[in-house]
């Protein structure tokens, strides 16, 4: 059973929670709460003050300013009482290449007091969690990068933390151990644990988000589910329209007043419309001519490029 925490209470309290480092402000002044089993997202590019916002959550960097509660307690007096109750996936494997994958999950669990009777207990559990049963007498090396994700995450569920945390998850994964590791998260959250995760993909977000904030600059510029986001910020369809080799910015004026918005990406120009057919049919009969075009929904992506004025990775 994960540990319990007070009926109501948010496991993440933050009020103009702050992170400088020298004269740079990383972390501007940002207000969130995260409820017991919920899957909560951080979204932004490179620099946005994802990791260290997550790294004032796991109590490894202290603010600067403001206010932060984790699981009801103050990182700055009560640390390690905090970690003691945390899970924390980094954005890079840090196994131990020296034990096999059951000696990870094992050593790991003494870490947190458990006796060897019960971290053999739980190490089997992760093992099955992980699918990796067939691969427990195996060093960490020989490993892909997806079973070496699933491992760390379940080095991470080894205490069975009221809170996970989890920075770039399937950063450097091939689709299909992506997606094996989204089951793995989600299965997670049936059992009713609270994750944190910070990523760069848009189809992830998506995935495994009740809730996330965007961040651009230090600064929460939206938050909310994936869909009311959506719906907030982007219309229900969108057309991507590529000119060849033309410079897309003189069709610019040419699109002007077909749908809602008109984006110009290096590569294709987006046209956001209540009615993506009925928008093609206006680029038609202005005469243009695209070498392809593409209607589909509105996703997570189209709100972070309008949000944040930017390509997915700096």
């Amino acid at each position: 059973m994960f540990g319990l925490v007070a009926e109501h209470q948010p496991l993440i309290h933050a009020r103009g929670l702050v992170k400088r480092f020298g004269e740079f402000t990383a972390v501007d002044g940002i207000d969130l709460d995260v409820e017991p089993g919920e899957a909560f997202g951080f979204l932004g590019p490179n620099g946005a003050g994802k990791s260290s916002t997550m790294r004032m959550i796991s109590c490894v960097s202290m603010p600067s300013a403001g206010e932060l509660r984790i699981l009801g307690m103050d990182p700055v007096r009560e640390g390690p009482a905090i970690r003691a109750r945390l899970g924390v996936c980094p954005q890079l494997d840090n196994l131990d290449p020296d034990l096999t994958v059951r000696e990870n999950l094992t050593t790991y669990a003494r870490y947190f007091g458990l006796s060897r009777a019960q971290a053999r207990e739980r190490a089997e559990e992760m093992l099955d969690f992980a699918q990796l049963r067939d691969k427990a007498s195996s060093k960490v090396e020989p490993l892909s990068g997806g079973m070496k994700r699933r491992l760390t995450i379940a080095r991470a569920m080894v205490n069975e933390p009221d809170l996970v945390l989890l920075d770039e998850p399937t950063t450097g994964l091939d689709p299909q151990a992506r997606h094996l590791l989204w089951e793995r998260l989600f299965r997670l959250k049936q059992r009713g644990v609270t994750l944190v995760l910070t990523t760069h993909y848009m189809d992830e977000a998506e995935q495994l988000c009740d809730r996330l904030v965007v961040m651009d600059g230090g600064r929460i510029v939206a938050e909310g589910s994936p869909r009311s986001l959506i719906e907030s910020y982007a219309s229900p369809e969108v057309v991507e329209l590529r000119f060849g080799s033309e410079p897309l910015e003189g069709f610019v004026e040419r699109l002007s007043g077909v749908g809602d918005r008109v984006d110009v990406l290096p590569d294709r120009i987006l046209l956001y419309a209540k009615d993506g057919d009925d928008a093609v049919s206006e680029v038609h009969r202005r005469g243009l001519a695209p070498s392809s075009v593409l209607v589909r929904r509105a996703s997570l992506e189209d709100v972070f490029l309008h949000l944040t004025g930017r390509t997915l990775v700096d």
